[in-house]
């Protein structure tokens, strides 16, 4: 069941989903050379609880930690660990908040030191993704429009593929509610979007196949090929005309462009 908000719930959820925001942008601040996953995510716990918030990940289904941080050919859901990030790795941050009742949720991927050019290519494709999706957030439109611009401009502009076994996902008083929100589909197809509907939009982008498996700790999600993977996410409200994107990236961006170990992509 859809679960629509009310203009009310929609401005709450935007505040847990700048507080998510502004978390991954002090991530952005703290991610340098040589550091690690660990160090990041008790910054993130810390920044989130000083500010009113609960890690909405921590202990979720049993997941230990604020943040999913997953590198280079993990997809999503990697737990952060003690090696050190090095030059030419790739880190996909995600993380979610719960703040006066309503969840955020957003993801981030950041480039360190000498990325090649073909992978910094891929990250900007991704986040184009995003906003193509973002911008079928309309009301009358169906779901199906939403995955179709995303796997489109992804698969049929350029050489990558889609997941299709993680999909995005309606939020709000839960962290996962309905519906589904695949990165690919067919037009017309799916849920009608409803004014106030709010969703999470994530493409996750492979540099290669679009085949996946989950890793020995049952989190880590990794590409069978081992070519890495992209993913962004924002928390958005369907409106008429123009979605309501709840989630933003310009703290993170502002921090990337003073962080001379992040390479800022457009």
């Amino acid at each position: 069941m859809i679960n629509l908000k009310t203009d009310e719930e929609v401005e709450l959820i935007r505040q847990s989903s700048l507080l998510v925001s502004k978390t991954l942008a002090e991530v952005a601040k703290n991610l340098i050379l040589g550091t690690n996953g660990l160090k990041l995510d008790r910054i993130a716990e810390e920044f989130i609880r000083d500010n009113g918030g609960v890690p909405a990940f921590k202990g979720y289904k049993g997941f230990p930690n604020t943040l999913c941080i997953s590198k280079n050919d993990a997809v999503v859901h990697g737990i952060p660990d003690a090696k050190d990030y090095i030059s030419g790795d790739i880190v996909s941050v995600d993380t979610g908040v719960l703040l006066n009742g309503y969840y955020g949720d957003s993801a981030y991927t950041f480039c360190l030191g000498e990325v090649n050019d073909n992978i910094k290519k891929l990250v900007s494709v991704t986040k184009k993704s995003l906003m193509l999706g973002l911008s079928k957030a309309i009301v009358g439109n169906r779901v199906g429009d939403i995955g179709h611009a995303i796997q489109h401009f992804c698969e049929k502009e350029n050489p990558y593929s889609c997941v299709r076994e993680l999909v995005g996902h309606g939020i709000g008083k839960n962290l996962h509610e309905a519906p589904e929100v695949p990165n690919y589909g067919n037009k017309g197809t799916g849920p009608k979007l409803q004014k106030n509907m709010v969703i999470a939009i994530e493409p996750m982008i492979n540099f290669g196949k679009r085949a996946v498996y989950t890793a020995s700790d049952n989190w880590t999600i990794l590409t069978k090929d081992r070519t890495p993977s992209v993913h962004f996410e924002h928390t958005v409200s369907v409106n008429e005309n123009n979605p309501i994107i709840l989630t933003s990236f310009e703290g993170i961006e502002e921090e990337i462009k003073t962080n001379k170990d992040v390479v800022y992509i457009d």
